[in-house]
């Protein structure tokens, strides 16, 4: 099982912090560092200083960093265009080496549209939009070099585009994820290097992994997507440096559990991360919300990635 430190810079994150964060996850051997892309909090914290924008801080990261992974779980297809999304990813892959990795989703908090004048369509417009960006993002990086690339859709008209730069990555990793029953799995299917089912009940997971396999058998795909979750962290070397820790992001120890959270002693941890190797994932993205704790990090680096 490959671990990822996954964070949420809009409840409260600077720069700084997440430059620690991403440093701590590379020096415990970790296979990445995600981050969320929200311009608004949620929930009942301060959100200081701000949102940072999730491509900034990649690129930064990008240079600042050299072994591991970077990328968004996910970013929005509503907040940038796809032309000049699929040239900043491919810079940042360029800055990195080759190290990103582009989560996309159609996106579903309204809240951080209204608060920065950002459109936000029905959802059936906003799965089109996803699925068209996916289109045009995918074919510019695709196409040869000294082509041109076109695409003539309903929310999106491309033409004599060069398609460049290109990612170092050929092809640059997608992930797509989501709950959804037919759209979703049929985006990932087509697009996907990898699909995510984020903070689920583990028993819950492997139907939708099953719907996506059927899925990419449908569209003629020889493989489907490789299989990932995302799942909330809470270890502790004991049950009160678990609580201490779950009462530091406002959560209860016993409500994490239920809805597949890695919480508890390393040894619990392991045997959950384990159930969801079981149920099908390679990759698992633990979320981390409290990133001064900069000693959780550690202490799964230390205490449970050796032994998945």
């Amino acid at each position: 099982m490959r671990l990822v430190i996954f964070t949420e810079p809009q409840q409260g994150a600077s720069y700084d912090d997440l430059l620690r964060v991403a440093k701590a996850a590379e020096d415990g051997g970790f296979d990445g560092f995600f981050r969320s892309d929200h311009y608004l909090k949620m929930g009942d914290v301060s959100g200081l200083p701000g949102p940072t924008d999730a491509w900034i801080t990649l690129a930064a990261l990008a240079v600042q960093t050299s072994r591991i992974r970077l990328g968004t779980l996910v970013s929005s297809a509503t907040f940038r265009l796809p032309g000049p999304l699929a040239i900043a990813v491919a810079q940042v892959d360029a800055m990195s080496g080759g190290r990103i990795e582009l989560g996309l989703g159609g996106g579903w908090f309204e809240a951080e549209h209204q608060a920065y004048g950002i459109p936000f369509p029905s959802l059936g417009e906003r799965f089109d939009r996803l699925e068209e960006q996916l289109e045009i993002i995918t074919g510019l990086w695709k196409t040869p070099a000294g082509s041109t690339f076109a695409f003539d859709g309903k929310h999106y008209r491309l033409s004599d585009s060069p398609a460049l730069p290109k990612p170092v990555q050929s092809p640059l990793p997608v992930i797509v994820g989501g709950h959804g029953k037919k759209r979703t799995p049929d985006l990932a299917a087509r697009f996907a290097a990898e699909f995510n089912v984020p903070f689920a009940k583990i028993e819950d997971i492997p139907a939708q992994y099953e719907r996506v396999r059927a899925a990419s058998a449908a569209a003629g795909r020889a493989e489907p997507p490789v299989f990932s979750a995302a799942a909330v962290l809470c270890v502790g070397r004991d049950d009160a440096e678990v609580r201490r820790r779950a009462a530091a992001i406002g959560r209860e120890p016993e409500e994490m559990r239920e809805n597949g959270g890695i919480v508890g002693t390393p040894a619990e941890a392991i045997e959950t991360i384990q159930r969801y190797a079981a149920a099908g994932a390679s990759r698992l993205f633990l979320q981390l919300l409290d990133l001064s704790d900069l000693d959780h990090v550690g202490l799964v680096a230390s205490d449970v990635l050796p032994h998945v």
